[in-house]
């Protein structure tokens, strides 16, 4: 796993194995939704690994047992629609118990500018952590627009969960909020002119739901 500043790039062997099966354009629709769900709870263990804990005392069949649980207020899952909704499942085996929020954003096909369509949070959020979620980050501007309304929101602690990320995306969020931190499982080359991410995934939404 290689850490830069605030990115973190999971390479561990069997997301890197399911990563180009992914990849594959031959991959169908329904093993595609299932290698995003599975790629989403690998990712979710670095994502969550420094949640706090506390001490907690846990009677096994033997005896008492000295243990530690999860500290502090259930995580909020918010996925960037609709792709970020294939990622959901996998992080929720992960969590059962976390709230999850939805955002909706469309890219416009001329400007490649994200907008705001649908917004649907837990009232507690801004005293929750917050783990925003989409496959891909391409040029960032959605990922950068769904944090930026999550700020707004009184959200503090937000981390991006993606699978594949361009070099542009990254820049773009990282110099538009100056805590959020990024996971994903690769860093890819670059974007293409039509601001898809190359090598990548082709179009994340249409392959989990089966659409064009």
């Amino acid at each position: 796993m290689e850490h830069n500043d605030r990115v973190v790039v999971i390479d561990h062997p069997m997301v890197q194995h399911k990563l180009s099966k992914l990849r594959n354009k031959n991959t169908s629709s329904k093993d595609f939704r299932q290698l995003v769900r599975e790629l989403a709870l690998f990712e979710g263990y670095e994502a969550t690994r420094d949640l706090a804990l506390e001490d907690v005392k846990v009677e096994t069949p033997i005896c008492t047992a000295d243990c530690k649980q999860v500290a502090g207020k259930k995580m909020v899952i918010v996925p960037i629609l609709r792709a970020g909704l294939g990622m959901v499942d996998g992080l929720q085996e992960l969590m059962p118990s976390t709230f999850v929020g939805h955002l909706g954003m469309y890219r416009d096909p001329e400007t490649h500018e994200p907008h705001e369509y649908y917004a649907k949070l837990p009232d507690s959020i801004d005293q929750r952590d917050v783990l925003v979620v989409d496959p891909m980050l391409a040029t960032g501007g959605s990922a950068v627009a769904a944090i930026q309304y999550l700020r707004k929101q009184g959200v503090k602690n937000i981390k991006l969960m993606v699978l594949v990320a361009a070099p542009e995306g990254i820049e773009a969020v990282l110099e538009a909020d100056p805590d959020v931190r990024i996971y994903t499982c690769s860093i890819d080359e670059g974007l293409n002119e039509r601001a898809y991410i190359v090598p990548g995934l082709g179009d994340a939404g249409d392959r989990i739901f089966g659409t064009k």
